[in-house]
């Protein structure tokens, strides 16, 4: 990639700003070496920022919308051109293999695609009059400068879900990626840039919570896009309240796969293992509750434990199948949860502890089956963001479902059966957003939405309602004289 992503520099305005003071270091999560500084801005940069993009609104906005498509479809090509060396980005600085890396840039790329042909797509509704001499429809208007806040764990992918249809709709954005893996994000930036994207429509400040804080409370953001954890969530809610600016929230999960006796055990478990070993489990989805029928779970459970020890654990620049956690924090606090599930009757079936054969560096935690946890055990309740799968038993398709339901959280629910009628009535009665059958997560539908319910937020993600979340509804009545 010709695009050099610079230390301790934002990209504002269309160009790089470098940054005063002290930056933020990268540390290698395979290595605990430093690499990279990272800007660290404030609410003065945050201000800059929002009045680059408040500046170039008015003229994104009156682009046609075929223009603005075209543009994104340019970024959309430039991802595909440079995507070994973004996926290099990416998998350093989270940590995982770069087939991980290489599979979220192909992921993030199908998205700003789609919307590169919805942008054109997007429109208001003709509504029926009482008389002739009568006529009414809408329109959807972009919203302004909307804020994005991401995490680290996919970066890529959430830049591509949050940003593209925002600017497909004709809005601006200011977006402040977590400072663990701000890189991707910046190069992104540059690329739209680089293929005619207009200077302010896509801005990047990098930084801690302050500068998250800062542009979550900016009088002149008109909308708010949220990617983290539930309690943080609450705490952009209450800001957006505080604005009077409408807001969405991609939250925690602690999502189940539900397996019944008649499942394909041959296709299900290995997509199992892979739905919480993937990026070392630290995705909202990750599939961390394996539900089975008492008919097979002694089967289950076997061979579960078999394909997690068979899992590769290495470096992100080695061929392995999962990398070490993100960073110390993280490392501690799911060795944490392993080391107290005992006391609330976990028995750890396999894992638990560092793996083999990576020395003393690097932030590496074993894939690890917990077996018996209680049901109000943090196992079982809380979010863990690591490789850790808590299996519990069912007997029935009504305990399934009560099982399935007994937590905060409600993003996925993937159902393996090949019972057809009960596969539709699970996907009707649980409460998640989003039901995978026979697969984990969405893996072939397009414009397939990312929603969640209860604890887990609420949204349309990068799906095919997308776009409207980005714009505002205005009603036109017209008396034909």
């Amino acid at each position: 990639m010709d695009i050099e992503v610079p230390e301790r520099a934002h990209f504002i305005d269309g160009t790089w700003l470098l940054a005063q003071g002290n930056g933020i270091a990268l540390t290698d999560p395979s290595t605990e070496d430093a690499f990279f500084t990272v800007a660290r801005g404030d609410a003065s940069v945050v201000d800059q920022a929002v009045a680059s993009a408040r500046g170039a609104a008015s003229g994104w906005a009156a682009k046609s919308a075929s223009e603005r498509g075209a543009i994104l479809a340019e970024w959309g090509r430039a991802l595909r051109e440079n995507a070994e060396s973004l996926a290099a980005l990416e998998a350093r600085d989270v940590g995982k293999p770069m087939w991980g890396g290489s599979m979220n840039i192909a992921i993030a790329t199908s998205i700003i695609d789609y919307f590169a042909g919805a942008a054109d797509k997007l429109t208001g509704a003709t509504l029926p009059t009482r008389t002739p001499d009568f006529h009414g429809y809408t329109l959807l208007q972009p919203l302004g400068v909307c804020a994005v806040i991401t995490p680290w764990n996919v970066p890529a992918v959430l830049t591509a879900a949050n940003v593209a249809p925002a600017l497909a709709a004709g809005n601006t954005v200011v977006l402040k990626p977590s400072e663990e893996a701000p890189r991707v994000v910046l190069a992104l930036a540059a690329l739209a840039a680089r293929v005619g994207l207009p200077p302010g429509v896509f801005n990047v400040v990098t930084g801690l919570a302050d500068a998250g804080a800062a542009l979550t409370t900016h009088p002149d953001v008109n909308h708010i896009s949220f990617v983290g954890s539930t309690v943080t969530g609450r705490a952009v809610m209450r800001a957006a309240a505080e604005s009077l600016v409408p807001v969405k929230l991609e939250l925690g999960g602690k999502s189940p796969n539900i397996v019944f006796a008649d499942a394909n055990l041959d296709v299900a478990l290995p997509a199992i293992v892979a739905s919480i070993t993937e990026n070392a489990g630290q995705n909202c989805y990750a599939g961390s509750r394996l539900m089975v029928s008492s008919e097979i779970v002694s089967e289950v459970r076997e061979r579960v434990v078999d394909l997690m020890r068979a899992v590769r654990v290495g470096a992100w620049d080695t061929d392995v199948d999962m990398g070490p956690l993100v960073n110390l924090a993280q490392y501690e606090r799911v060795l944490g949860f392993l080391d107290g599930a005992p006391a609330e009757g976990g028995n750890i079936l396999t894992g638990g502890g560092r793996p083999a054969g990576t020395g003393n560096t690097g932030w590496f935690v074993e894939p690890t089956v917990i077996d018996n946890a209680e049901a109000s055990s943090r196992i079982i309740r809380e979010e863990i963001f690591g490789p850790v799968l808590a299996i519990q038993t069912f007997s029935s398709d009504a305990e399934a479902l009560s099982i399935a339901d007994d937590t905060d959280f409600g993003l996925l629910a993937s159902i393996w059966t090949n019972d057809v009628s009960r596969a539709l009535r699970m996907a009707a009665q649980v409460r998640t957003g989003q039901v995978s059958v026979n697969q984990f997560a969405d893996s072939g539908v397009i414009g397939f939405p990312f929603n969640m319910t209860k604890d887990s937020g609420f949204s349309g993600g990068g799906g095919y309602l997308a776009m409207r979340e980005y714009t505002q509804e205005k009603g036109v009545a017209i008396r034909l004289l």
